[in-house]
């Protein structure tokens, strides 16, 4: 099998629609039926809804945890309910990868911090996108034995595309990485 990468100069938000379109494109080669997407604030929601409207592709929603609102990372319920108004459906979970409670015990090096850094030397949307996918099925909202476009992007907007097979968090080392589509060339 053949397939393009395609290598964003700059991280973040002005990819957005790009990265929107490449995702498109290979989920509908692939017959892809969900994608997942990142969204603090509902921006790139509410583009990949536009994007992927018609298709038949469901797009699932994944926002960071109440408990970045000290940090305005998380999602207002103005703005999750402006989501819902358009017919898009919206996980707010833990973080897969924080390792919740011990991240408290342990400080900064639990496992799940360890697989996050490494996931970021590929790029802040590959760790997000890779995260995303695990808090969707610990959810419930996808199978662990289907493959899914997950989305992910640096600080506003997405930047990186991945195909992915996920698994549930504790068995992390049945996590696949299928395809790169996108991402930043240097995050």
């Amino acid at each position: 099998m053949e397939s393009t990468v395609t290598y964003f100069e700059e991280p973040g938000r002005k990819n957005t629609l790009s990265t929107l379109e490449i995702a498109k494109k290979r989920a509908l080669e692939l017959g892809i039926k969900k994608v997942l997407v990142a969204s603090s604030h509902g921006y790139t929601a509410l583009e990949a809804a536009k994007i992927f409207q018609g298709t038949g592709i469901e797009v699932l929603v994944i926002s960071i945890s109440n408990s970045f609102q000290e940090l305005g990372w998380s999602m207002t319920q103005e703005e999750r309910s402006k989501l819902e108004k358009a017919g898009i459906k919206v996980l707010t979970s833990l973080h897969a990868l924080a390792d919740g409670v011990a991240e408290g015990f342990c400080g900064e090096h639990t496992p799940g911090s360890i697989v996050a850094d490494t996931l970021r030397m590929f790029s802040q949307g590959t760790k997000v996108a890779v995260e995303i996918s695990i808090m969707a099925l610990e959810a419930g909202l996808i199978s662990p034995d289907s493959e899914v476009i997950s989305i992910g992007g640096t600080n506003e907007g997405c930047d990186t595309a991945l195909v992915v097979r996920p698994s549930f968090a504790r068995k992390i080392k049945d996590y696949r990485i299928c395809e790169i589509l996108c991402k930043p060339r240097i995050a």
